[in-house]
């Protein structure tokens, strides 16, 4: 383990003792999944587009419209995702902050009783919450009965931005090498390029969440493999039957 001198005693630096693990998470949730539906939503469109017809208009046109079609419906999503938590976040906040100026007394008695279950002596716990009361009170409730703080209130319109923007980085992977690869190595171009930027989103993801790298990163591959194959099919179908 790394120590930290500048921490607390006990304290290590590789550790999520900061207290923003879940908001750090929730962004690389975000940003992961924005990537990811970017990568494989227009790489899947413009590969199957490219199994029916060789033409570049046709394969543009799919792929802008695919990109800010699915740009604007992921920030939406996440926009009301987010809004929905964010809404009920302040509503426990501003609950609590009513219950502390109503009824101090019975509050301060609760605190103590949820530090007695999590293992602490009566007059231990009795100690810690009148400490913490006097420190923040609010702050000392929300923490032990919510698991929130103040600050990690998540905000719709950043988390839209995001993963808006995440999608469209994605997006513009498959998209630029569809059009810019020559005609005949088209679609293993950005087969390619697409395995290879899933796999660098799935090992990202995996090193900022602290888990194992093999599996996630295997998982994302294998699945924008399939999409590929399947729409790919698809298209080629649809053009060989004469119906596009």
């Amino acid at each position: 383990m790394t120590v930290d001198p500048s921490l607390p005693t006990g304290v290590h630096a590789d550790e999520p003792h900061a207290g923003d693990l879940s908001a750090r998470l929730n962004w690389l949730r975000a940003g992961v999944l924005g990537a990811n539906d970017g990568i494989v939503s227009v790489a899947s469109l413009v590969v199957g587009v490219a199994g029916a017809t060789t033409s570049s208009a046709a394969l543009l046109t799919a792929g802008v419209t695919g990109l800010v079609g699915g740009a604007i419906s992921m920030g939406l999503g996440e926009y009301v995702s987010v809004s929905s938590q964010s809404d009920s976040q302040r509503a426990l906040i501003a609950k609590e902050r009513a219950e502390l100026s109503e009824q101090p007394e019975a509050e301060l008695e609760e605190l103590a009783g949820l530090y007695q279950q999590r293992g602490l002596s009566p007059g231990t716990a009795r100690l810690v919450a009148e400490e913490l009361t006097e420190r923040d009170a609010l702050a000392a409730h929300l923490e032990v009965e919510l698991g929130l703080t103040e600050d990690s209130v998540v905000s719709p319109w950043a988390a839209a931005g995001a993963s808006a923007l995440a999608f469209t980085l994605g997006a513009l992977l498959p998209l630029m090498a569809m059009l810019l690869a020559p005609e005949d190595l088209r679609v293993v171009v950005t087969a390619t390029v697409v395995i290879m930027a899933l796999a660098l989103t799935g090992y990202a993801s995996a090193v900022i969440g602290g888990s194992p790298r093999l599996r996630p990163t295997a998982r994302v591959v294998l699945g924008g493999a399939l999409a590929l194959a399947a729409t790919y099919a698809v298209g080629s179908l649809l053009g060989t039957s004469g119906l596009v």
